[in-house]
């Protein structure tokens, strides 16, 4: 595995725009909770130090992965925000529940971001098991919700320097 013993979520603060200017929006599902708080306290915390403040980052739940979408749209369609982050985490099963959610969910959030203009961010884990989740948010291979922030707070960035003027 090309990841093996790598931390995947460093980034280089001094190239990455300030937070401050932006409104975020975290939609995170309450299933596996363990790995989406984790993944949600990652986003948060590097928003924050990023430069947004505590009053511009708005965090709501849905019940599960699969409700991202809609959660997503709710919060975009609302105004409030210039970029949103979906997390969630969706663990290989026997069934293919796995392959439906997850494609169901990727589609949506995609969709959410093309149809409002709002940059929606996948933080998404789809995993195989337990233990990949775990190394994905907050372990051995970093925290996957620090990257969706970096992400968040580029895209806002990039829409505000494409429409302003």
């Amino acid at each position: 595995m090309a990841t093996a013993g790598k931390n995947l979520s460093d980034y280089e603060r001094n190239t990455t725009p300030s937070a401050a200017p932006y409104r975020f929006g975290i939609v995170t599902s309450e299933w596996n909770a363990k790995i989406t708080d984790n993944l949600l306290k990652g986003a948060h915390d590097t928003l924050i130090e990023l430069g947004a403040s505590e009053n511009h980052v708005i965090s709501k739940r849905v019940p599960g992965s699969f409700e991202l979408s809609a959660g997503s749209l709710w919060m975009a369609e609302s105004g409030q925000v210039d970029a949103i982050i979906a997390i969630g985490s969706v663990i290989q099963g026997e069934t293919r529940h796995f392959e439906f959610v997850c494609q169901a969910v990727a589609q949506g959030v995609k969709d959410v971001s093309v149809k409002t203009g709002v940059p929606v961010i996948f933080c998404v884990l789809t995993d195989d098991n337990r233990q990949q989740a775990l190394d994905r948010s907050g372990g051995e291979h970093g925290n996957k919700g620090v990257e969706a922030a970096v992400a968040a707070v580029k895209m806002a960035h990039l829409k505000k320097e494409l429409f302003a003027g």
